[in-house]
């Protein structure tokens, strides 16, 4: 069920207005989703920007439709839910985080369960629920900003949850654990939290060396690549602020889970039968 006072209303975040709607998964829990208008985006970081890595060129323009995105990461609660929900294809643990919260992201979380969680809210809600692509993640993540970080050029563990401890001339770090989904209160653009750090992100993609020969629709680039590995996003509270930039990509075992790897959803269609 969707709460339909929700939807097509405008939410204020600050200087931000977008629309959302909730996903309502239990009595009392549900899974707020922020509309994400299509747009044209450079994809990708200059040789220039710090941290800069050759697997995030060239940079290219990319057309994304609009679409539904999370406003925050899965979290515990949530997972736990759709878990409970009939299998479809893979069994899912119930609790399978190492830093444990209701409200703290999900973690330790393999590409294929998390297929398994869009595929069981898929069918509860009637919504076709999946993982982004890399293209639409860092679009959304962006929110029409060029900078490495969608609030400016630095990143610190006062504004994310990442191990700046280097940067800061530290050797203890600040967190060395994940937080509660929105802990900072930091929003972008298009009203999207913790898109820098806390967990890496599980994109739909398959990994490539590069962007030559990359799709400029959006969509993900599941051809001509390591079909072994998928890209995952965002950096972690485990990792350097280079590592959250927006245009920052990685690859890794679709069967592993960490303690630093969760997921976002992406619902590219609200049917109007609700």
């Amino acid at each position: 069920m969707v709460q339909l006072n929700a939807v097509g209303q405008l939410i204020k975040h600050g200087r931000r207005t977008s629309k959302s709607f909730i996903q309502e998964l239990e009595l009392g829990l549900g899974l707020e989703m922020v509309w994400i208008p299509a747009g044209t985006f450079l994809m990708g970081a200059l040789p220039d920007e710090t941290g800069h890595s050759p697997d995030e060129e060239p940079q290219h323009s990319v057309t994304i439709d609009s679409l539904w995105m999370g406003k925050f990461l899965v979290t515990q609660a949530q997972w736990e839910a759709i878990a409970n929900l009939p299998q479809i294809s893979l069994e899912l643990e119930k609790s399978p985080a190492y830093f444990k919260g209701a409200d703290h992201p999900v973690e330790q979380i393999s590409w294929f369960e998390a297929i398994e969680f869009c595929a069981r809210l898929t069918v509860k809600t009637n919504q076709l629920y999946r993982l982004p692509s890399e293209a639409e993640w860092e679009y959304a993540c962006r929110a029409g900003t060029l900078t490495p970080f969608h609030f400016g050029t630095l990143l610190s563990s006062k504004v994310a949850t990442c191990n700046d401890s280097a940067t800061r001339g530290k050797t203890q770090r600040l967190w060395q654990h994940t937080t509660p989904v929105g802990s900072f209160g930091i929003a972008n653009a298009f009203g999207l939290y913790d898109m820098h750090g806390n967990v890496y992100e599980w994109c739909a993609d398959h990994w490539h060396v590069n962007y030559y020969g990359a799709p400029v629709n959006g969509s993900a680039w599941i051809t001509d690549g390591d079909a072994t590995r998928r890209v995952i996003r965002g950096g972690s509270w485990n990792h350097v602020p280079a590592n959250c930039r927006a245009a920052f990509r990685a690859p890794d075992d679709p069967e592993d889970g960490h303690d630093d790897l969760g997921f976002r959803l992406v619902c590219s269609e609200l049917k109007e039968e609700l």
